[in-house]
C-alpha cells in the first residue's frame, strides 16, 4: 500500500474534504475520499497523531454516579447520548479543553484527571479526527446556560441501574464511545 497523493477538496473552517489516489496491495491505483480536521494539506506518512478533540467522561463525586449528556446532532438528525466532548483549541492541551468543554455542556466543575487515553481514532474509515478521552472527577450542579445557541443538551447522572435501563433502550442513539463506555460501567461498576 502507498500513498500517492493527497488533495484538499474544500476550505471549511472546522472540516475538510481530502482526496487521496493511491496504491493497494495489488498495486492498482485506487481513489479514496476522507474528513479532516485540518486546515491545510495533510500528510499521513509516519504521522504521530495530536489530537484534535477531547471526551470527557465525568464521574460526578457527591452524587457518586456518571454524568452523560443527551445532545441534538445535525448529520444524524436527532438526539444522541454522549459525553462532553469538543475540539482542542490550538496551544491547549486535552486537559484543558475537557475542563472547559465540562463547564461549557454541563456547567460542573472539573476536578482531577483519573485517567488519560492516547490519541484515537475516532472512525478511521471516513476521517483522520483523533481525540483523548479523559476520565474525570466533577462537582457541582448542571447547568445549560453555558451552551451555545447551536447546542441543546440534556445533562444526565447514571447510576449502575440506569446505565442497565439505557442500554436495553432500543430507540436511541448512541456514540460508540458512551456505549463502550457504559458497558463497561455496568459490567465494571466503575469508570
Amino acid at each position: 500500500m502507498d500513498i500517492l497523493k493527497i488533495e484538499k477538496k474544500t476550505d471549511f473552517k472546522h472540516l475538510n474534504l481530502f482526496s487521496v489516489k493511491y496504491k493497494d496491495k495489488k498495486n492498482n491505483e485506487k481513489f479514496w475520499i476522507f474528513a479532516s480536521r485540518s486546515k491545510k494539506q495533510v500528510t499521513l506518512k509516519n504521522k504521530v497523531p495530536c489530537s484534535d478533540a477531547v471526551v470527557v467522561i465525568p464521574w460526578h463525586r457527591e452524587e457518586n454516579k456518571l454524568v452523560i449528556i443527551k445532545e441534538f446532532r445535525v448529520p444524524i438528525c436527532g438526539y444522541q447520548y454522549g459525553f462532553p466532548a469538543g475540539l482542542i483549541d490550538k496551544g491547549e492541551t486535552a486537559e484543558q479543553a475537557g475542563k472547559r468543554e465540562l463547564k461549557e455542556e454541563t456547567g460542573l466543575d472539573f476536578v482531577k484527571v483519573i485517567k488519560k487515553s492516547p490519541s484515537l481514532y475516532s472512525s478511521s474509515g471516513i476521517t483522520d479526527e483523533t481525540v483523548s478521552l479523559i476520565y474525570v472527577e466533577c462537582k457541582g450542579n448542571p447547568t445549560t446556560k453555558l451552551n451555545e445557541d447551536s447546542e441543546d443538551i440534556e445533562v444526565i447522572f447514571l447510576s449502575c441501574d440506569d446505565a442497565v435501563k439505557l442500554l436495553k433502550t432500543r430507540d436511541i442513539k448512541f456514540d460508540v464511545k458512551t456505549w463502550i463506555v457504559l458497558s463497561n460501567f455496568i459490567h465494571y461498576g466503575k469508570i
